[in-house]
């Protein structure tokens, strides 16, 4: 590893890698980002893709572009925090064919003490981060039940392990997700179904530019900069990254994982100060 300041090389895309052929999987928050980099990464492996997202045209748009590239995709408009809306497009995914993975990815941010998060912001945040999973699991344990098993991999956060600075909603959805990863996990051994989370440090993704761009006007650049070298490894992860180790637990290969969350963070909870 080189002295911290300097940037470890991300890793080369190759066409090898564990394969999902004959897999059908629903990626919700999947038309940007983290999410977008699951689909792709998964209908490059063979699966065929169900990209949830609440604006249609966003789902739409990320569809068209897998399956440019040769992949099979699917676009849903859904609000995740919605159980008529969730019920829905699941049944309908259903009824297409059976889904083997689940990965729930939608999710909002929010930055703010406890003393000034307003009751309107932490229950948009828990109506998203938390009820969202709850609903979106109760409707594919029933459906991978009846169908001998699956997986779910759930979208955490370091910020579930580490007080981090003004993300004291965020932080408690994050922890919510680890704790209802772990209570599928046990209760869903003997139904074959796998149920994990990942949990990111900072992740280059549209969302960060944006938020550079309304905090820091004119100082974008300068402030990349600090958040990136706030990880020892001197960079923010690519979603490519996020993806690659999605794919892993959603593969035959991770098949004796479960229950566990993985940080994926360039050695921010182990090697930080």
């Amino acid at each position: 590893m080189e002295e911290r300041g300097f940037t470890l090389s991300r890793p080369q895309e190759t066409a090898s890698g564990f394969r999902l052929d004959g897999k059908a999987a629903i990626v919700t928050g999947g038309a940007s980002g983290i999410g977008k980099a699951i689909a792709e990464r998964f209908a490059a492996s063979g699966a065929s893709v169900h990209v949830l997202d609440l604006e249609l045209g966003a789902a739409e748009a990320a569809a068209r572009e897998i399956s440019e590239q040769g992949g099979k995709a699917h676009p849903h408009g859904c609000d995740v925090s919605r159980p008529d809306q969730v019920d829905s497009v699941m049944h309908e995914i259903f009824n297409r064919e059976r889904v083997h993975i689940l990965v729930n990815n939608a999710g909002i941010a929010h930055i703010g003490k406890l003393e000034n998060t307003s009751e309107e912001d932490f229950d948009r945040i828990f109506r998203v981060n938390v009820k969202g999973l709850y609903i979106c699991m109760r409707a594919a344990v029933e459906h991978m039940k009846a169908s001998g098993g699956g997986v779910i991999l759930n979208m955490a956060s370091i910020a579930a392990w580490v007080g981090l600075a003004d993300r004291f909603a965020y932080s408690m959805s994050k922890g919510a997700v680890m704790a209802m990863t772990n209570s599928v996990a046990r209760d869903y051994l003997g139904h074959n179904i796998r149920c994990n989370s990942i949990s990111p440090a900072r992740v280059h993704t549209p969302f960060v530019d944006g938020y550079l761009r309304r905090t820091y006007p004119g100082r974008e650049q300068e402030m990349f900069e600090k958040l990136s070298h706030a990880q020892p490894i001197g960079r923010m992860a690519e979603p490519s990254e996020i993806a690659g180790l999605a794919l892993f637990l959603c593969s035959d290969e991770a098949s004796y994982i479960t229950g566990s969350d993985y940080a994926i963070d360039g050695g921010f909870l182990n090697l930080h100060g």
